[in-house]
């Protein structure tokens, strides 16, 4: 038996099935955009430990900054003894989250901490209950994360009773013929039918939804919900856990759509690979939580802040916002022009922001026959072909994309050789 397969046995016997892994590879060492298994098997990483790795593999610059904190000390508690990185940290932050007026940030472990503190903040400045969330959308496996995210299977399934007063409307999606107009009218026939707009404390939103299948929010939609928002006081919470900091071409990617949120959460690659998120947001709605009504144990670890902070100085100094640019054009293109080969008729809608870019997977380009069957054969043939590939979508058709920021064109185009092999042999199999 392989090294892979006997420690995949171990891992099937040691650890709860609830806990999945796209594939039974284990990896032994990583460095930018590529990684090796425990077998030497050289893999080029289209995943990013799931958009955490906009920096890449242990990038120098976090490297070093985790350990010179690491020599002075690994933990205190903000809560007992509070430390300059914490807050250089939330200072820089609420300089580069978008939107005018002072604002404070909070710093916590994960991006479902993230978003479940957002919602506690909301409901603490308005007084209101209900939360207003969108078919599709991803916000984390708490309690209230799984009541916010759009998606029965499988973050769901078992696990009810949810917390209540969480609705959800469509969110845009051209391919299945659902526009904004119909998204708006959804929410207006919510607030006649099931809750007035007083008693809302907030819409949360993913610009690009991560889970959904990359569908993105047009900006006109996210300009549309901040209007109805402010006519209401309805807190607007834009959720960039996965969209953040740089991934889709700007810092964060409601900075396209030239508006203000009032929260905004985010995790994933603010850390380049070490745990660290947080909230920023408006500092009146900050501050209605109580002393000691926010925080975490762990939480803005100075390790994690000393992450974040070298992460944000890679970005600039790398121009990673351009490059995120450039990565998507190169992207869109070829699986665009894939698309078009009758070779390939399984190829439905090419989509994303920056690079962010992902594809459907459908029977003869219908985008109403969604191939999960298809798509999960594929990401397995990555494995064998040698390209970490993840997949996503209500419907769990889709393919989507997330190499590092950092990687160079020649990976980037040996990765896409490797992706079309693993897509024909995913076809091969299924043929079979």
């Amino acid at each position: 038996m392989s090294e892979n397969l006997t420690l995949y046995q171990r891992r099937l016997d040691a650890v709860p099935r609830g806990v999945t892994n796209a594939l039974p590879i284990f990896v032994d060492r990583a460095s930018g955009s590529e990684l090796w298994d425990v077998e030497g098997r050289h893999y080029i990483d289209f995943a990013a430990g799931i958009a955490v790795l906009n920096t890449g593999h242990n990038h120098p610059e976090v490297m070093a900054a985790i350990q010179s904190q690491s020599a002075k000390f690994g933990h205190v508690g903000f809560q007992v003894t509070p430390y300059e990185g914490y807050v250089s940290l939330a200072e820089r932050l609420n300089r580069l989250v978008p939107g005018k007026g002072p604002r404070k940030t909070l710093f916590v472990t994960t991006g479902a901490e993230a978003t479940e503190n957002a919602v506690k903040i909301a409901r603490a400045h308005t007084g209101r209950p209900t939360i207003i969330a969108f078919v599709g959308g991803f916000h984390g496996r708490t309690m209230m994360g799984m009541a916010l995210t759009g998606k029965v299977a499988p973050y769901k399934q078992l696990f009810g009773p949810l917390p209540s007063s969480v609705y959800h409307l469509p969110f845009p999606d051209a391919c299945r013929d659902i526009g904004e107009e119909e998204s708006l009218r959804a929410l207006d026939r919510l607030f006649k039918a099931d809750v007035e707009p007083s008693q809302a404390a907030a819409i949360i939103i993913e610009p690009v939804q991560g889970e959904g299948g990359f569908l993105v929010a047009p900006p006109s939609f996210l300009r549309r919900l901040r209007e109805i928002c402010d006519a209401h006081s309805i807190v607007l919470i834009i959720d960039e856990v996965q969209t953040g900091f740089a991934r889709t071409g700007t810092l964060f990617a409601h900075e396209q759509a030239a508006i203000e949120a009032d929260l905004v959460p985010m995790a994933k690659s603010l850390g380049g690979g070490f745990p660290i998120a947080a909230v920023t947001g408006k500092a009146e709605i900050m501050d209605a939580a109580a002393p000691g009504g926010l925080g975490g144990t762990f939480a803005g670890s100075p390790i994690g802040c000393a992450a974040a902070h070298a992460v944000l100085d890679v970005i600039e100094k790398e121009n990673l916002c351009s490059r995120a640019v450039e990565i998507g054009a190169r992207l869109m293109t070829e699986v665009q022009a894939w698309s078009n080969e009758a070779e390939f008729a399984c190829i439905g809608d090419v989509r994303g922001l920056g690079a962010m870019v992902a594809f459907e997977l459908v029977k003869d380009r219908d985008a109403h026959r969604p191939d999960a069957e298809l798509t999960r054969r594929v990401v397995a043939a990555g494995g064998q072909t040698g390209v970490l590939l993840l997949a996503c979508g209500l419907y769990g058709n889709v393919i989507r994309l997330l190499a590092p920021l950092t990687i160079s064109n020649a990976l980037l185009d040996e990765g896409l050789s490797r992706l079309k092999a693993a897509l024909r042999a995913g076809m091969a199999e299924q043929a079979a």
